[in-house]
């Protein structure tokens, strides 16, 4: 499949949706993304004819549902190009980071050891951390950004120490679009013994992922921000590091034996999947990733560069507007401010000519303070955005200006 803007957008029936009285302009990808009509109709079909609940039943729709949930197992593997045994459902990348500290941290971590973060990370490659700080006596290490919003390498390789143990960096941050190297910090992490955790869930979206390139022991995706749906994810996870994993929740599926006196667990991925799992999200985040790679996620990212440079120029324009984050290799997500106006207004004005933008903190307390500010609006943009509708951003910032400033 080539990449065809017109053939994409209509795609996503949302997409035509008006909005007081115009059509909508969808810039709140980063938060979470629209779903094609493929994945629409697979979660359709999933709950009005192939309903049931999965692996031990011996019925025709158990059997199938079985069948089209574990097949997503391979899905995700070739998306990320690594083995299905590496891979671990979880509700998206918040359980699959707190996975890891629950599941590998409490048990591999001792009073004084060392977690390395950088400050443009979400909260929840914070808060699990922190959970190991108050509870284990775990050093969280802080590395800054620039003053531009990246993130070099070496800063986070020349930060490792002694009581290093753990990395956990995202590869894009959900704020400035910045981009890090993890397959370096990765590469000099393993060389040293330390294990790296890697926050996928923007950058998976918007470029090719390689787990055989990048070298982490744990990668996190998140299902809705792919365009599948809410409470789907995965977490890769390599062989060594999942050999030092126990399980952190308890229930079926995720046992091999259970008596009175003792239980033994399930092999690979199967042990830390306890209860029934989201069979129908799960399946629809399958069908999601097929249409990325059908796509193709190097034409994804070719075209979204184009449309960041489009923006950007755009931006550059705009005297009474001040950007977080301007590294040249960067994703098209752009926070910005405006001199004496308020997040939360802003984006309510140019809601009112339909365009959509995330306000706030988004979820990076963190940098908001790294950058001097207590919120900023945040324009995300996706596969199928275009240059027309960055005009009309545009168009609604002046807006927005006119009865702010």
């Amino acid at each position: 499949m080539s990449f065809d803007i017109t053939k994409i957008r209509a795609d996503f029936p949302i997409l035509n949706t008006q909005v007081n009285g115009n059509q909508l302009v969808y810039f709140d990808n980063g938060a979470s993304s629209q779903k094609p009509q493929c994945v629409i109709d697979a979660v359709t079909s999933a709950y009005d004819s192939e309903y049931a609940n999965v692996h031990r039943g011996l019925h025709y729709l158990s059997n199938l549902a079985t069948e089209k949930y574990e097949g997503t197992r391979g899905i995700v593997a070739k998306f990320l190009n690594a083995p299905e045994k590496n891979i671990i459902f979880t509700t998206g990348t918040t359980e699959a980071i707190n996975l890891v500290s629950y599941g590998w941290g409490v048990n591999n971590l001792a009073k004084g050891d060392e977690i390395i973060l950088s400050t443009m990370e979400h909260h929840a490659n914070i808060v699990p951390w922190h959970f190991l700080r108050e509870r284990l006596g775990i050093v969280l290490k802080w590395i800054d950004i620039d003053d531009d919003g990246g993130l070099p390498a070496g800063r986070v390789i020349d930060a490792i120490g002694p009581k290093t143990k753990l990395i956990a960096i995202s590869q894009m941050s959900n704020v400035t679009g910045a981009i890090v190297d993890v397959a370096s910090i990765a590469k000099v992490a393993k060389e040293k013994g330390v294990r790296i955790l890697v926050d996928g869930s923007q950058a998976a979206v918007h470029r090719p992922v390689d787990m055989q390139d990048i070298g982490a022991d744990f990668y996190c995706i998140t299902g809705h921000k792919l365009y599948g749906p809410t409470g789907s994810g995965a977490i890769y996870v390599s062989d060594d590091a999942m050999v030092e994993m126990q399980p952190f929740m308890g229930g079926g599926d995720m046992i091999d034996r259970v008596t009175r006196d003792e239980i033994t667990y399930a092999a690979g991925p199967m042990r830390f999947e306890a209860g029934t799992p989201g069979i129908v999200e799960t399946i629809g985040f399958g069908v999601a990733l097929n249409y990325l790679m059908d796509i193709g996620m190097d034409n994804i990212a070719a075209y979204e560069a184009f449309l960041r440079d489009d923006m950007v120029a755009k931006l550059s324009e705009l005297d009474f507007i001040e950007v977080q984050g301007t590294t040249a290799d960067k994703g098209a997500i752009f926070s910005f401010t405006m001199k004496g106006a308020h997040a939360h207004d802003i984006s309510t004005i140019v809601d009112q000519k339909a365009v959509a933008l995330r306000a706030g903190t988004h979820c990076a307390q963190v940098l908001m303070e790294r950058f001097g500010v207590s919120s900023t609006c945040r324009a995300s943009l996706a596969m199928y955005n275009t240059t027309e509708e960055i005009d009309k951003f545009i168009d609604a910032l002046h807006l927005a200006k006119k009865l702010l400033g």
